[in-house]
């Protein structure tokens, strides 16, 4: 077996690269003659244009162009569209109404930091002095900011056209099943909670480096993305109205994504028509308050569900009725997160009878809201998995046996019934049973005791979560064999965000070939080199990737086989090839007569109806997997301040057939801190008057440090999935999903002594200092 094979925790090997500055992020890409783009941005959250006098800041030293609204739709220039709006349709079968995002604001902005003009200098500096030479005329209007509210009748519209702040009114399951059940229930837990809304705060700005060659009139777009062919389809498509073949989108290194990189900004189309205009490469670099003010935002939903329990504590029934803000714009996926890419998660794990969900998105005038870390899953989780530890402590249950009561036993597996989710595998009863011992649930009644003697209160939560990641979509991938340098090159249409991508392809091929790491070199991000990608999101990667890899290297191994059997003068039937063995070459089957890969490789560049070595691959996967897994989390608080502090964090999932144990423990890691945080603090806060987003900048937006996280123990049952052939199942997002409600439900225990029975997220020492006093005050 070769040393970096399928299996072992090896380190990343895009790391000496990145951590010793050899990185290459897209504010490292410039060109000769390069000038410099700053958006102007809207101070107001809705308002309309009244006029724009830009003749100071064109004549501005250093300037080379104002663009304005008129200009670009003098320019023939469109729109950032929302695919997803095409997928929803209102209850009487009609298509939703559709938002209009111009590249530039014509006539009205609809939130504070919507683009109203493109300056274009020699340096930035100039550029951005201009904009205060911009002489701009608006006119206030009302502004709407709060998710619940926007469906007030006196509520200030934000699309006129539309007649309502409503953008449409969908549902999934069966009511009248879900009415009947609640009416023969013996018990309904019923429950009102907030999903927080929370700013991305990737650690790399967007940027975008717009080129445009006038001798064959074809763009290149070099941005930071998950995913460039995605990317490049829709701003050729609806913002330039070009073929698509005149674009080139590259993507190099990213400092995080997630979900947030995936869509396109009207910045990535503007700096593109910018060179077009001026014949020079155009650069942007978003500062720390673009990324408040214009990055696409996650979550904020507010929810009421109902759980219906027969006798024995049996669920008969769900019902989820959800307020979800989209913000000022329909976003490239945003009417999709809270509706189809949610659709039935939040039965969880459950035998579930009946389930009916409404979703009701909004319009607000906020920067518009889509796919963050989970995208629509982690709100459903949080649903259940508060749903469960309230109706346990309801019906006198311990949290683990409401659970096991309803869980799908793994005899089950495959399973399809009733609403709940068809799952292919799994074994939640083990993992649940595995979490416990390991977090030590028998002692923490002790552990309990022993907190309330120094004055604090001690809670345990439990979460058992589920994703359901992506399927029904193909990638692609091509493998070239280099006979001279005795090295491979595989290209992939995934993009890596840092989730370690380079290192999986690297040793599953290494494994698949038997050929040593160091031969391998990864490329990703060129729309040029395949005809498609899938792009990074919904945990999808690993089996779309390793299914057109080892396709790509199916084929060619095919063609190697023939070349070989010219060269061992054999029929190309008794030719193997041996890198599963760890051994890279072709031989004749039953002989010692072999020929290394890449002696093959050379002998087809000197023939020229084979040219290289080489083999394109696709993959589709039709079947979604289902990680899962059991999370534990201790907190304790101290009763006078409000001050917590999370003591222990436990999860056991299930990935299936894990490929690398150390970038799964990585992403795990990551995706749980990403959860903690948006329940421990993180909140993007707008005025509910104004719509101005007063947490717009790290002084008061709180974001989690490195001490706020305890010591994770994270342990795997791998059982394999059966919708792929490598059994693996998504684990990017996993942490993400399954960290709230085990956070959430912990703080509900420690303050059940002082008969607290909810909080909303986020949970600060400010808010518990609150509830603990409002407690004390009425118990007196």
């Amino acid at each position: 077996m070769v040393k970096f094979g399928v299996g072992q925790p090896v380190r990343r090997v895009e790391d000496e690269r990145l951590i010793s500055g050899k990185g290459r992020y897209t504010d490292d890409i410039s060109f000769e003659g390069q000038a410099y783009a700053f958006m102007v941005r809207s101070p107001h959250a809705h308002a309309r244009i009244v006029s724009i006098d830009a003749t100071d800041a064109r004549s501005a030293p250093g300037v080379l162009a104002v663009f304005t609204g008129e200009d670009a739709k003098r320019e023939g220039l469109g729109i950032v569209a929302s695919p997803a709006a095409d997928m929803l349709k209102n209850p009487d079968g009609t298509p939703i109404f559709k938002t209009t995002r111009h590249l530039i604001a014509q006539e009205r902005v609809r939130y504070a930091g919507d683009t109203v003009a493109v300056i274009v200098g020699e340096t930035l500096n100039q550029a951005r002095d201009a904009a205060d030479l911009l002489i701009i005329d608006y006119e206030s209007l009302p502004a709407v900011a709060d998710t619940a509210g926007a469906l007030a009748k006196d509520a200030p519209l934000v699309w006129e056209e539309a007649g309502t702040n409503l953008a449409y009114d969908w549902s999934i399951g069966d009511e009248a099943a879900v009415s009947a059940a609640m009416k023969a229930a013996h018990h309904i837990t019923r429950l009102k909670l907030v999903n927080n809304r929370i700013v991305v705060n990737a650690m790399e700005p967007r940027a975008a480096v717009g080129v445009y060659d006038k001798a064959r009139d074809h763009y290149t777009l070099y941005s930071p993305s998950q995913g460039v062919h995605s990317m490049r389809n829709f701003i050729a498509q609806f913002s330039l109205k070009i073929p698509v073949e005149k674009l080139r989108v590259v993507t190099e290194d990213v400092g995080g994504g997630f979900g947030m990189k995936t869509f396109v900004y009207p910045e990535y189309p503007l700096v593109l028509f910018a060179s077009r205009m001026l014949g020079r490469p155009v650069k942007w670099t978003a500062d720390r308050s673009d990324s408040f003010l214009t990055d696409s935002q996650g979550r904020d939903h507010v929810t009421e569900a109902a759980l219906a329990f027969d006798k024995d504590g049996h669920i008969l029934g769900l019902e989820v009725q959800t307020i979800a803000n989209l913000g000022g714009y329909q976003s490239q996926f945003g009417p999709f997160i809270p509706s189809l890419a949610a659709r039935g998660m939040q039965v969880g794990v459950y035998k579930v009878p009946a389930m009916f969900n409404r979703v009701r998105p909004v319009y607000t005038n906020t920067v518009p809201v889509d796919a963050y870390r989970g995208a629509g899953r982690p709100e459903a989780s949080y649903v259940i998995e508060r749903l469960m530890d309230k109706a346990a402590r309801e019906l006198k249950l311990a949290p683990d046996e409401i659970r096991r009561r309803n869980f799908i036993p793994a005899s089950a597996m495959p399973y399809k019934g009733g609403a709940s989710l068809p799952f292919d595998s799994g074994d939640f009863e083990r993992n649940l049973k595995d979490a416990m011992k390991r977090a030590d649930v028998a002692g923490f009644e002790a552990r309990r005791a022993a907190a309330a003697k120094q004055g604090k209160l001690l809670g345990l939560g439990l979460s058992y979560y589920v994703e359901r990641t992506a399927a029904g979509m193909s990638d692609y991938a091509r493998i070239a064999i280099n006979g001279d340098t005795g090295t491979i090159d595989v290209w992939t249409g995934q993009q890596t965000n840092g989730q370690g991508h380079e290192t999986v392809w690297t040793q599953f091929l290494s494994s698949r070939l038997g050929v040593e790491a160091d031969k391998i070199k990864v490329h990703l991000g060129d729309s040029d080199v395949l005809p498609g990608g899938a792009g990074t999101g919904g945990s999808k990667a690993v089996y779309l990737v390793t299914g057109a890899i080892g396709d790509a290297s199916d084929k060619m191994i095919d063609k190697g086989r023939e070349i070989a059997a010219n060269e061992l003068e054999a029929a190309k039937a008794d030719i193997e090839y041996r890198g599963a063995d760890g051994e890279p070459v072709f031989a004749v089957v039953g002989t010692d007569k072999k020929i290394d890969l890449f002696a093959v490789a050379k002998l087809a560049e000197g023939q020229a109806d084979v040219g290289e070595l080489s083999g394109d691959g696709e993959y589709n996967q039709k079947g979604n997997t289902f990680p899962n897994g059991a999370h534990f989390c201790e907190v304790e608080i101290e009763k006078e301040t409000g001050v917590f502090k999370i003591t222990r964090y436990t999860a056991v999932d299930d990935f299936g057939h894990i490929l690398n144990p150390l970038i799964v423990a990585g992403q795990v890691h990551g995706g749980i801190a990403q959860g903690l945080g948006q329940a421990m603090g993180e909140h993007a806060v707008y005025d509910n008057d104004t719509a101005q987003l007063v947490t717009g900048s790290f002084m008061d937006y709180w974001m989690p440090r490195a001490d706020d996280m305890p010591s994770f123990d994270i342990t795997y049952n791998e059982i394999p999935s059966t919708s792929n052939a490598l059994g693996v199942k998504g684990a990017g997002e996993a942490g993400t999903v399954g960290a709230p409600a085990a956070f959430v439900n912990a703080v509900i225990d420690a303050l059940s002594p002082l008969g607290v029975t909810t909080i909303d997220m986020p949970v600060t020492p400010q808010k518990l200092w609150s509830v603990i006093n409002s407690s004390r005050a009425a118990a007196e």
